[in-house]
């Protein structure tokens, strides 16, 4: 079983911000990975982004939204950056914070 974390506040009010079908199916997500395990969990849900960068994806009527996170010990998923995607490719300045983020992990 995997844990869900939200590296701080900042990244709990990014989700708090996108819209409620958005936020239902990062949840859905998190689900999906409790039963199928994360290594079973791919595209179009999971993708590698950057060496220890991954996304989740979402897709809905009120747009697109991903969140990026790093796996750490204790079989812990943290997420580091929840935006809405404008761009047909993941912003570097979008994976330049994850990044810079990451380093507070503990």
């Amino acid at each position: 079983m995997w844990r869900f974390e939200y590296l701080n506040e900042v990244v709990r009010s990014e989700l708090r911000a996108q819209p409620d079908e958005i936020r239902a199916k990062f949840t859905r997500i998190l689900n999906l990975i409790n039963v199928k395990g994360l290594e079973s969990v791919r595209e179009p849900y999971i993708k590698h982004l950057d060496g220890k960068l991954w996304e989740m994806r979402v897709t809905g009527k009120d747009g697109i939204a991903r969140a990026i996170y790093v796996t750490a010990s204790e079989r812990r998923i943290v997420v580091l950056r929840v935006f809405t995607k404008k761009t047909e490719k993941t912003p570097h300045s979008e994976l330049d914070l994850a990044r810079r983020r990451a380093k507070e992990i503990r």
